[in-house]
């Protein structure tokens, strides 16, 4: 059984360090949320380091000056790895590639000062999704012939955020994540960067033994977050216990008398607890 718990304190002690997801946990994309900011921070003061593990398309040093604008304050993470992070490094390592990017402009630091050429459709090796170009008024079946005639020249997608939907404010945005999944139902190749794939657990888990100066077990640090397809999964997947905020991306599921337990048992998922929002 998944426990329901009024404050992370009453698990803190089990744990070592947090890995917390950042979009729909910490802010909504308009605005911090105070409660789960001072969390972190005590948990920080309590227990140990807080390394965010975000499925931004962006570098972590872009992440960092948009949370300092929602007013997300520094000492409530040591960190950040997004997996933007994870995605420029495989640009890097194609370098003097020829792309076509999907996307918005504000993404374009993905490939920033390296060698890759953003190119047409036509003259691409691959495609680059960081999102749609217009996520506040666009939506995948917008694309629908760019994705058939992707698929038609054989092109493989980089997906930069596995996310399928994220809060802006109330708004629901569609992410890359969607994008991929209707590529992938054309029959189209699609690698993913981010959460839940292992790789960047990988990564992650490598930062915190280092932030923690030496051996840190993997059972000892609490992965926080609200999608279930991505923060719960990837937990899952690396062995990590996850602290499951169900007033986040699912929260219209999770409003009335849903059982969390049997919830996530049905999409064959665990979290060894759970809260409505981020609190101590």
């Amino acid at each position: 059984m998944t426990q329901a718990i009024a404050s992370l304190g009453d698990i803190a002690e089990r744990y070592d360090a947090v890995l917390s997801d950042v979009w729909g946990v910490i802010h909504d994309g308009k605005a911090a949320f105070p409660e789960p900011c001072a969390a972190l921070q005590r948990f920080r003061k309590e227990r140990g380091p807080v390394l965010l593990l975000s499925n931004a398309p962006r570098p972590g040093a872009d992440v960092i000056e948009l949370l300092d604008r929602l007013g997300v304050p520094r000492d409530a993470y040591d960190g950040i790895l997004t997996s933007g992070d994870a995605t420029r490094a495989e640009m890097e390592r194609r370098g003097a590639c020829a792309f076509h990017h999907i996307g918005p402009e504000r993404d374009r630091t993905v490939w920033e000062g390296l060698p890759a050429r953003e190119v047409r459709l036509e003259s691409a090796s691959f495609i680059l999704c960081t999102g749609l170009t217009d996520d506040e008024r666009e939506t995948p079946e917008d694309y629908a012939e760019t994705l058939r005639t992707a698929h038609a020249y054989g092109l493989t997608m980089l997906c930069a955020n596995p996310d399928i939907q994220v809060h802006r404010g109330a708004k629901l945005i569609w992410c890359a994540g969607a994008m991929a999944a209707a590529y992938e139902k054309l029959g189209g190749e699609t690698i993913y960067f981010g959460k839940p794939h292992p790789p960047v657990y990988d990564a992650a888990l490598k930062r915190l033994r280092a932030m923690k100066g030496g051996a840190l077990e993997a059972t000892r640090i609490l992965a926080v977050g609200d999608g279930m397809r991505t923060d719960i999964l990837g937990a899952n997947r690396i062995g990590l216990d996850a602290l499951f905020i169900t007033d986040g991306i699912h929260g219209a599921l999770f409003g009335g008398d849903a059982e969390v337990s049997a919830v996530l048992s049905e999409h064959e998922l665990f979290a060894a607890a759970y809260q409505p929002r981020l609190r101590w």
